[in-house]
């Protein structure tokens, strides 16, 4: 008989995507539920969201909302890259590296060109650079056209809204709309303090992937255009990819939970708080180092394939990027308790050499 043993499921840091949806989301749909509704976006609760987001933004703001953040990403950028465009973005971005090119997909052919820069951050000069390098108004080249911007990024750090205004205003030099996607904007904006504006309307963003699936959400996030131009043709990139929600009202119903009494910043300032309980109780162990600031909720280590084993001999469940790089994402649901034995694990194969 084979007894061969798995290790017990222990803390599981392998995405935030794996917790739980906030039981207001929930709730909020139960009591979307009852009755008839017009479809496709002509409900009370889908006209509402509009006003609650323009509110939330400080600007006009058209909602649009959408099953994954891929689709919320990849329309967006085909909303602004034309098929002979050229998108800049982050050499580690999600659309590049996590998405099959979708964002090229849905543009029709879309180039993506990457830029360098610290932390995941786009280097402004470099983009400067690059976009100059692309060959505006050659007729060999892909035509520079959009901009993406992760917040936080895809190594955890965050855009302060100046950084923020330093990308957007070489890509307004050049004529790029500017494209970020916001599948952690929550945790980005809990960290900073400063109001979604700041980040957005008010830094020379033009549409927004707003997550919401990450952090509490059950099947929805949104994406935000605050570019009539942009809108206009949003409408008809959504429907055309399949995402116009027949139900909408259940749709708008979890995103207005979401912003009820700031239940999106509450769970990301939660998340957040996680990771800075692990920053602040990792400093000093040996053989183990950030490849980032942990400045949200996602945690990137430099440690040993040994020291990696360990942790998964304890049951710690987190995603290997490289032979060198572990990730560990906190969640809103996570406790200090996951936290806590994470830290204990690492300790004691760290220390073992």
């Amino acid at each position: 008989m084979d007894d061969t043993r798995q290790p017990a499921l222990g803390p599981d840091f392998r995405s935030d995507n794996v917790g739980a949806a906030s039981p207001e989301v929930i709730e909020a749909i139960a009591r979307a539920n009852r009755d008839t509704a017009t479809g496709y976006g002509g409900d009370t609760w889908s006209t509402e969201l509009q006003q609650r987001f323009s509110d939330l933004f400080e600007a006009r703001a058209r909602v649009f909302c959408v099953a994954t953040g891929t689709a919320a990403n990849a329309l967006s950028m085909a909303a602004i890259t034309p098929s002979w465009g050229a998108a800049f973005c982050h050499e580690r971005a999600h659309i590049l590296t996590s998405e099959v090119n979708a964002a090229g997909f849905f543009s029709g052919g879309g180039l993506i060109v990457t830029v360098p820069g610290p932390h995941g951050k786009v280097d402004p000069a470099a983009l400067d650079a690059a976009v100059a390098a692309q060959g505006k108004g050659m007729m060999h080249r892909s035509q520079p056209a959009s901009l993406n911007l992760v917040q936080a990024t895809d190594l955890g750090a965050v855009y302060a809204p100046a950084e923020v205004r330093a990308a957007t205003e070489v890509a307004r030099r050049h004529g790029l709309k500017v494209h970020m996607d916001g599948a952690r904007f929550a945790n980005a904006v809990a960290r900073l303090g400063c109001s979604p504006a700041e980040l957005t309307t008010r830094a020379g963003v033009d549409i927004l992937s707003f997550g919401m699936t990450k952090n509490g959400g059950l099947l929805c996030d949104a994406i935000v255009v605050f570019d009539d131009e942009v809108a206009a043709r949003m409408a008809w990139q959504v429907r055309r990819a399949g995402h116009v929600w027949s139900k909408g009202r259940y749709a708008a119903a979890q995103l207005l939970a979401y912003l009820d009494g700031d239940l999106w910043l509450r769970n990301a300032r939660r998340s957040n708080a996680l990771a800075t309980r692990f920053d602040e109780g990792a400093r000093g162990i040996p053989g183990v180092s950030l490849w980032a600031p942990i400045e949200a909720n996602e945690i990137f280590l430099r440690t040993t394939p040994r020291v990696m084993d360990g942790l998964e001999r304890d049951g710690i469940r987190f995603v290997r990027r490289s032979a060198d790089m572990a990730r560990f994402v906190c969640r809103f649901d996570g406790t200090e308790a996951e936290i806590d034995a994470l830290l204990a694990s690492l300790r004691r194969h760290a220390s073992n050499g």
